[in-house]
């Protein structure tokens, strides 16, 4: 009885993350991340990125302009910050 319980609970760890990760690729008509960042960089003040992650269908960019912390949650078709 405990090696069954081992073994589902390994195989119910393993399975976890795959479980959690919801996020999908960028769906075909998103434009290409490196003009969304291209943009960012326009901003008044800018100075650098701290992080990009895709998470929950949205880019979600974080970096610095004048000298403080900014993020955004960037649509990935139109572009814009949601």
């Amino acid at each position: 009885m405990r090696a069954l319980f081992a073994t589902t609970a390994c195989a119910f760890l393993l399975a976890s993350p795959a479980l959690a990760d919801d996020d999908r690729a960028p769906p075909a008509d998103a434009k290409p991340l490196s003009e969304i960042l291209q943009t960012l960089e326009q901003e008044s003040g800018f100075s650098h990125f701290e992080d990009i992650e895709w998470d929950d269908g949205r880019w979600e960019i974080d970096y610095r302009a004048n000298d403080r912390r900014v993020e955004v949650k960037v649509d990935p078709v139109s572009g814009e910050a949601r």
